[in-house]
């Protein structure tokens, strides 16, 4: 783990979109996103945080449709979801590098060992146009099950950027204190959360809850938090199979909180209401220096010696291979389980 006091107190812009996808459209999205990435590097932005599965969109039928009407959607979205690595993360790559940026964006990406799995991910792209890693949701919330795997704790990672470690989750693992925790004890001083336009006609309302735990871990972490949502765009009424689906769907139910939180817990910028757009905010991470005084859970506000804490790291493969290479082999794995052998991800840069 890099020592978190190498970064000086140098001002950054940090920038959180809320905008609708070219929905079940990977290339088009793609396109959207880097012209979107473009437009807040112009207004100066260094960290640009994207809305949850952003690409290629959100599988709302699975909240609104019986299960058993899924299948044919299931079999378009795996169409239109993401290889990593692939065509379109090399794109986004190629405009993290153009614009000097640092991009979290969400993706729903495809298993490359299986035709039956995909994940909800988070990729982290450097600014120089590398793939510093990718974030696999550990847990799909309740009916996002039907459409997507579980993730492991390997991707549960911070990673060095030139305006300070970044995390990032995905909707409800924002809930989760161990995996924010996690994230925390890393030394993270900037995360990235992201969410769904969830406008459902029911009794959760994700933009209050998005709004507790996004001032939560920024106030418990000390820390910056970019907080992007998706917005509700008509298209996304294509997926409803009953006027019972297009009613849930478009419920009154305004899930929206796009905002930049500070190390305080304070709105730093946003919320956004109705609207796509992008909220920019100025941040310095010596502002997360006197709050740390106060309340540091990773450090001096903690006790080690009575609460003990670990992730598990291994990556979770549908098998295990061990002996040699054939019959004159070496004894080397075939495979790594930690991450750092022949399929490792290329680039990849967490903060060990």
């Amino acid at each position: 783990m890099p020592n978190v006091n190498r970064y000086g107190g140098e001002s950054f812009r940090v920038a959180a979109v809320q905008a609708s996808p070219e929905y079940m459209d990977r290339e088009a999205t793609v396109e959207k996103t880097c012209r979107l990435v473009r437009e807040a590097a112009d207004e100066g932005a260094a960290v640009v945080g994207f809305p949850e599965t952003f690409i290629p969109g959100y599988p709302y039928w699975n909240w609104v449709n019986a299960p058993i009407d899924g299948y044919d959607w299931y079999e378009r979205y795996r169409r239109e979801a993401v290889d990593v690595p692939g065509p379109a993360v090399d794109q986004l790559a190629s405009v993290a590098d153009e614009t000097d940026t640092t991009v979290v964006v969400g993706v729903t990406e495809r298993d490359p060992n299986t035709v039956g799995t995909l994940y909800n991910t988070n990729l982290v792209v450097g600014h120089e146009g590398d793939l510093l890693g990718k974030h696999r949701k550990l847990v799909p919330t309740h009916a996002e099950k039907l459409s997507w795997g579980r993730g492991d704790g390997s991707s549960v990672r911070v990673y060095e950027t030139p305006h300070g470690n970044l995390g990032t989750l995905a909707c409800g693992e924002n809930t989760n204190p161990l995996a924010r925790y996690a994230l925390l004890a890393q030394g993270e001083q900037v995360h990235v959360a992201n969410y769904p336009a969830f406008h459902f006609d029911q009794e959760y309302d994700i933009a209050r809850a998005t709004r507790i735990r996004s001032l939560a871990h920024a106030f418990e972490g000390k820390l910056f938090n970019v907080v992007s949502t998706e917005y509700f765009d008509d298209s996304f009424f294509e997926v409803c199979e009953t006027d019972r689906a297009r009613e849930l769907l478009g419920g009154e139910n305004q899930g929206y909180f796009t905002a930049i939180v500070g190390p305080q817990g304070e709105i730093r910028a946003g919320p956004l209401g109705d609207e796509e757009g992008i909220v920019y905010a100025d941040v310095s991470l010596d502002e997360t220096v006197e709050p740390k005084l106060m309340h540091d859970v990773v450090g001096q506000y903690n006790r080690f010696d009575v609460f003990e804490f670990g992730i598990n790291r291994d990556e979770l493969r549908p098998y295990a291979e061990r002996g040699r290479r054939g019959a004159g082999g070496d004894g080397e794995r075939e495979r790594s389980v930690d991450g750092d052998g022949p399929d490792r991800m290329p680039g990849h840069r967490p903060v060990e």
